[in-house]
């Protein structure tokens, strides 16, 4: 069996937490609830957590499958270098971000979940893994070998005519004789 590629449940995780940080505080927002400026602070941090957690990374073996519209968030996080890709980083940062917004009801459920992503990227970081950026890479072509493009001049061998032909008889003969012989 392979190894468990830790970083890939994490960026799940913190994705899903981060979307949920922002409902939790647009629902806190909205209702006008006490402390509302909490949930204006998980507003932001679930945005930014969204944005940092969208593009996934490039997997150690086999292929990765790029989210719809990746590229442009995967420059964004490239742009910030080892503060990104460091796995050690990023759990840290979720753990500081998911603090205030445990401070309020509507905004707890997203900050348990982003405290569970924050330790999942520890564990991450601890075993070596770390964020590479997923980016798409050209192919070559390369040139097609000049017996494909050129079709067969001859047709394929076939039987000899005796073979092809066979008359009924000679069908209905030969389904009653057995290739093995039998004695009592």
């Amino acid at each position: 069996m392979g190894k468990i590629e830790w970083a890939m449940w994490a960026n799940e995780q913190a994705l899903a937490s981060g979307l949920i940080l922002l409902t939790g505080g647009i629902v806190g927002v909205a209702g006008q609830f006490r402390g509302w400026q909490i949930a204006a602070y998980a507003v932001a941090a679930g945005v930014f957590v969204c944005l940092l957690e969208y593009p996934r990374s490039k997997k150690a073996k086999g292929t990765s499958v790029q989210r719809p519209a990746q590229y442009c968030f995967t420059i964004c996080v490239k742009a910030f270098g080892p503060l990104t890709r460091n796995y050690y980083i990023r759990a840290g940062l979720h753990a500081a971000i998911c603090v205030p917004g445990a401070f309020m009801l509507a905004t707890v459920l997203g900050c348990v979940c982003l405290g569970i992503a924050s330790l999942i990227y520890l564990v991450a970081a601890i075993r070596g893994e770390h964020w590479e950026p997923n980016v798409p890479v050209k192919e070559i072509r390369q040139p097609v070998a000049q017996s494909i493009k050129n079709p067969p001049q001859n047709p394929p061998p076939r039987p000899p005519a005796e073979m092809r032909r066979k008359r009924v008889d000679d069908l209905e003969g030969e389904a009653y004789d057995n290739p093995i012989p039998v004695t009592d």
